[in-house]
């Protein structure tokens, strides 16, 4: 049972850390600029990175922002597009399948690092 307990609050641990470090600590100018700056996609990533290097690691905190920088290459490209075609469920669905993607892999690599 107290593995069980372990892994339930490592999950909760990863998913609050991926609000902050997606949500919280991205700008405004990350948010519009990274679907056409690859600076701007670098910068997100870098910022992301933060709080997960304090509590995971160097080593799962480098594996999960290259995740995040390929993840949200494609993603923030697809809804850049959907939201200038005002394809408003689609752009929002691709927005739940980015989390869902983040979500997965930094489940994953905490798994496979474990």
């Amino acid at each position: 049972m107290r593995d069980g307990k372990i892994m339930t609050n490592t999950i909760l641990i990863l998913i609050w850390l991926h609000f902050i470090a997606d949500f919280v600590l991205q700008s405004n100018k990350m948010a519009t600029r990274k679907s056409t700056s690859w600076l701007w996609l670098t910068n997100h990533v870098v910022w992301y990175m933060v709080p997960f290097i304090f509590v995971f690691g160097v080593q799962f905190t480098l594996i999960n922002g290259a995740l995040h920088f390929i993840t949200d290459a494609v993603t923030s490209r697809v809804t850049s597009h959907l939201w200038k075609k005002q394809e408003v469920h689609w752009f929002f669905v691709t927005i739940g399948l980015d989390q869902a993607i983040h979500l997965t892999t930094l489940i994953l690599t905490y798994n496979l690092l474990s």
